[in-house]
């Protein structure tokens, strides 16, 4: 039976991210290089952001049954992907958005790429 390593490695990594937009949520507004009008906003984002990916990455990391950490790295890959799009179509520059998308898209690819490599072990 699969412990879920590369599983728990990636949730790992998003809960350390959660965590960096609790403590930094500025962050992602100037990431993006937001207009000081919406920086609010992209504060707030990042308050649900880290709220979020702490809840689903420790639900990963302590899930006991496969069914639990299959669950949550299903909805880690929801979330990035749902990112991509919220995130990207944020802005009209064309480098950012391909930044975005890269990261976002990169994320759920390498969730998906931990969660089969598990289920081959």
């Amino acid at each position: 039976m699969t412990t879920y390593l590369a599983s728990r490695v990636t949730a790992a990594a998003s809960a350390a991210y959660g965590a960096y937009c609790l403590a930094k949520p500025q962050h992602l507004g100037q990431a993006l290089k937001a207009d000081l009008a919406e920086m609010p906003a992209y504060r707030d984002l990042a308050f649900t952001y880290g709220g979020r990916d702490l809840a689903i990455s420790l639900a990963a990391l302590g899930g006991r049954s496969p069914a639990v950490v299959r669950t949550a790295v299903g909805l880690r890959i929801a979330m990035d992907l749902t990112d991509c799009v919220t995130l990207s179509s944020s802005t009209n520059d064309r480098g950012l958005r391909t930044k975005v998308m890269a990261i976002t898209l990169g994320w759920a690819a390498l969730n998906a790429a931990a969660l089969l490599l598990d289920e081959r072990t």
